[in-house]
């Protein structure tokens, strides 16, 4: 008897990419500009977020913009192709959490879970595509979030003590008082609406948002099984260039 072919689990057709921040880290980089229009391998890391949504079959992104949102916009509007783009411009800054909730609130990200992507993540898959890996994850597990976590050992550049902890069955915790933990978010997740029922107006973090998560039992997290870097001050978008060039030398693009 033929077995049937697995049913693909439906991934979200809508996301948010956190754009506004100031990169100051970045500086003098992003004096000029914003940290998501800084290039990596001939491509910016904000067209690079904007592809990775697009393969995954998301329809409409909407991203938020504060810090040189001229310059993000004629970028945006240079784009070629997929998805739809909203933007979103932020008069004050409203944190990650505040971003999203307030985009939320205006009915431009759907009823249903969405991705929301840092506007610096930069990753390269492993065997099975994140975002699908994410989305298997939130639906499997019915949870409010669902994070990508990132070894801290397999980070190069200043990593800290860590964000998370992990069991077997794909739970993080906090670290305790003085502990350091395996994992740092790696700036990707898929989130449900009813995570945000009763948040605050204006400016949050989402680790608010992420703790009330971990106290219903309602958070999970994968492991990045793919390739990842830490993007944060200009000598680690040099290292990434550099990482990058010599993995992909000889390849014609």
């Amino acid at each position: 008897m033929t077995q049937a072919s697995p049913v693909p689990t439906p991934s979200p057709r809508t996301a948010m990419i956190l754009a506004a921040g100031l990169g100051t880290r970045m500086r003098p980089l992003t004096a000029e500009t914003a940290k998501p229009l800084l290039p990596l391998r001939g491509r910016t890391l904000l067209n690079n977020a904007l592809d990775r949504l697009a393969e995954t079959g998301v329809e409409r992104v909407v991203v938020n913009a504060h810090w040189q949102v001229e310059k993000l916009a004629a970028h945006l509007a240079e784009r070629q192709g997929g998805p739809e783009i909203v933007i979103r411009r932020e008069v004050s800054l409203l944190d990650t959490g505040g971003g999203v909730a307030a985009a939320l609130a205006e009915g431009l990200l759907g009823d249903q879970p969405f991705y929301v992507v840092n506007g610096d993540a930069y990753w390269l898959d492993g065997p099975i595509p994140t975002l699908a890996r994410l989305a298997g994850a939130e639906a499997a597990e019915e949870a409010d979030a669902v994070l990508l976590l990132q070894r801290v050992t397999q980070v190069n550049g200043e990593a800290g003590a860590g964000d998370f902890a992990l069991d077997p069955l794909g739970v993080p915790r906090r670290p305790e008082e003085h502990e350091q933990v395996p994992y740092l978010f790696a700036g990707v997740q898929i989130l449900s609406p009813s995570l945000f029922t009763d948040v605050p107006d204006g400016a949050f973090s989402m680790n608010r948002l992420w703790d009330a998560a971990l106290a219903a039992g309602r958070l999970r997290a994968i492991v990045h099984d793919g390739l990842w870097f830490h993007l944060s001050t200009p000598a680690d978008l040099a290292r990434a260039e550099i990482e990058l060039r010599e993995r992909f030398a000889g390849e014609k693009r």
